[in-house]
């Protein structure tokens, strides 16, 4: 009864040993030769923190999840949450974007832009008819390795239609360095 427990799972890890090496950067995914035009799964995280500018301004945490590609493995897919608190009403926004970087996860820094809209409401929502809102986002950033995995990232937001403008520094993993 023992060697069947000792042989299943090693009969499970022989097809992830021979699985194919990932694409070189830029080049489209494939799945048996034919391009894959999504791949979906948790490649990555980030956290960080920053400022508002708008009005009397707010300080901002960030937390995002790197949860795809398109196509190819530069142009992301990036769910992102953000809280504001301090002056004014605390506020949120949920986001989706779509990022594309300019060079591989292989180089010591990565610039990258992108888009995306967010669900961006207050704590003051309740009175309000105007909240939520839909925003309009253009993100721009910067990424420095720090260690094989993990990079310094600064990155600014450009919210609700450029009406409103965030600042970020933080941390975020990278996958395949």
């Amino acid at each position: 009864m023992r060697p069947r427990f000792v042989l299943l799972p090693l009969m499970m890890a022989a097809p992830l040993v021979a699985q194919e090496p990932e694409p070189e950067s830029g080049e489209p995914l494939s799945v048996e030769g034919q391009p894959r035009w999504v791949q979906v799964g948790l490649y990555g995280f980030g956290a960080r923190i920053g400022a508002d500018f708008e009005e009397g301004g707010q300080a901002v945490a960030s937390f995002s999840l790197d949860l795809g590609y398109v196509y190819t493995d530069r142009l992301r897919i990036r769910p992102s949450g953000e809280l504001g608190w301090l002056s004014g009403p605390n506020s949120y926004v949920a986001s989706a974007e779509l990022l594309y970087r300019f060079t591989p996860n292989t180089n010591v820094a990565v610039p990258y832009v992108g888009g995306g809209i967010g669900l961006a409401g207050n704590s003051d929502c309740s009175t309000d008819p105007g909240c939520p809102s839909i925003w309009v986002q253009f993100v721009l950033g910067f990424e420095l390795r720090f260690r094989d995995q993990i990079s310094w990232v600064l990155e600014y937001h450009a919210e609700d239609a450029v009406r409103r403008h965030r600042v970020f520094v933080g941390l975020t993993t990278r996958p395949g360095v």
